[in-house]
């Protein structure tokens, strides 16, 4: 270090220092000395002069050089870091580089090599296409709206029902145990079915598309054949729900349609055995056809009568009214009458307020014309909705049947010959970054605390 030489009183306006640029002791005024020593820019505090002698300071005179000069002693290269530097360095060597290190380490020669298998999918859906032109006729197949059901199939891959059919068929925990020293991406046995889940759902991605309606799954194992035959069970669970989802839409359309057909049906019969028991009471076939031949019946009668009533006035003329000739036209013309005011009391009473035997089944004409046409609309609306019912069947038989969703696989499970998981140098790079990351925020927060205190 420099030392301050004290010059002799006849030199006393002047020192001798080194220079910054040229590093050659130059002759300064004490004054600059005295100037850069407040500022802290003095050059003999920065350049260590090995000619210059160490001079006696006598006691009293030059303060200002004898208190720099302290100074200057105080400080050295180790002991200008302070302590909290020392503890921010071992800080970060102790919870960056040391972690970050055996993370490293850990992920490069300890992690086991992990293959994946992959396959896409997709639900599809028959639809009848609805074009009136013969070009319609020959395409039927189209993507229904099938996005709820790619949703199901994705909760059901993830959930724990599709754990318990894997577990059936394969040992996961030998398939997944650990590897040597790699715990961290093994599965331990004897674990709750909640951790299971938790793990089962790390080594299963599935991703859905929603622009084109494709499902990506993606299945990851030690073992690249076991990766494949997980994948592919996986998809044939798949398969199985969506055909069951379908058939059960199928089986509530067709069992409502049914259901619709006997109500119908039953109704129908009703109305034939209530048409029937009117025809056993009554004893004719159709009352309408009945009034046909009474009316009928009724005029013929009343033509005779005017001709017998004609032949009685022309016999009166010639002939008295005890002859033979007039009282057998008299007594034809009572005996029509008589019939003729029977035949007209079968036809209808003649009293409008005589709703008894109006309504009768057995009564007048017009009372089971009545009855009977009552019996033959029911007849007649319930063979309609029973028709109706029919049809409504086939068409949700046609609907049910066109409109079958099922899984169309057209990249099978693939077979992995290079292990692409873990992926060794990015979790190494994530690991020390986030060491990094959360080791320089507790830095700035104690520096933002101690400077506020």
């Amino acid at each position: 270090m420099a030392v301050i030489k004290n010059a002799a009183p006849s030199a006393a306006a002047t020192d001798i220092g080194p220079d910054r640029l040229t590093g050659k002791d130059v002759v300064k005024p004490k004054s600059v000395h005295l100037l850069e020593g407040l500022l802290g820019n003095d050059d003999r505090l920065l350049v260590p002069s090995k000619a210059m002698p160490i001079a006696k300071v006598k006691p009293g005179r030059n303060k200002i050089h004898t208190i720099i000069t302290q100074e200057v002693k105080r400080r050295g290269r180790i002991g200008s870091l302070r302590l909290r530097h020392a503890m921010i360095i071992a800080s970060f060597i102790l919870f960056v580089a040391i972690p970050g290190t055996l993370a490293s380490i850990y992920m490069i020669f300890l992690a086991a090599d992990q293959y994946h298998s992959t396959a896409s999918f997709s639900v599809r859906s028959i639809e009848a296409s609805g074009g009136s032109d013969i070009l319609g006729m020959f395409t039927q197949a189209s993507t229904g709206n099938t996005q709820s059901d790619s949703y199901i199939l994705m909760d059901f891959i993830r959930s724990e029902r599709m754990l318990a059919e894997v577990e059936k068929k394969f040992d996961l925990e030998g398939i997944y145990h650990a590897r040597g020293l790699d715990y961290f991406y093994g599965l331990a046995g004897g674990l709750p079915v909640e951790d299971k889940l938790e793990y089962w759902r790390e080594m299963v991605d599935v991703n859905y598309d929603h622009a084109s309606g494709i499902m990506q799954l993606q299945v990851k194992a030690f073992d690249p054949q076991q990766s494949r035959e997980i994948a592919q069970f996986v998809i044939e669970k798949c398969d199985e729900l969506v055909n069951n989802l379908s058939a059960e839409a199928r089986s509530g359309v067709l069992t409502s349609a049914g259901d619709e057909v006997r109500v119908a049906e039953e109704r129908l019969t009703n109305a034939r055995v209530a048409v029937r028991d009117y025809r056993d009471m009554s004893q004719e076939v159709d009352p309408v056809e009945g009034a046909k031949l009474a009316a009928q019946l009724i005029g013929g009668l009343e033509a005779q009568l005017v001709q017998m009533n004609a032949d009685l006035a022309t016999a009166l003329t010639q002939m008295g009214e005890d002859t033979p000739r007039v009282r057998v036209l008299k007594a034809r013309i009572a005996s029509v009458e008589q019939q003729l005011d029977s035949e007209r009391q079968r036809l209808g009473s003649g009293n409008v307020s005589d709703k008894s035997a109006r309504g009768s089944a057995t009564g007048d004409v017009a009372g089971r014309i009545q009855k009977y046409e009552a019996l033959e609309t029911e007849r007649e609306f319930a063979e309609r909705a029973y028709t109706a019912s029919l049809a409504s069947l086939e068409k949700a038989r046609l609907d049910a049947s066109s409109k079958q969703r099922y899984l169309a696989v057209f990249i099978q499970p693939t077979l992995s010959e290079m292990a692409q998981y873990p992926t060794r140098f990015l979790n190494s790079f994530l690991v020390s970054l986030g060491l990094l990351f959360a080791w320089a925020v507790f830095v700035m927060g104690y520096y933002n605390i101690r400077d506020r205190t």
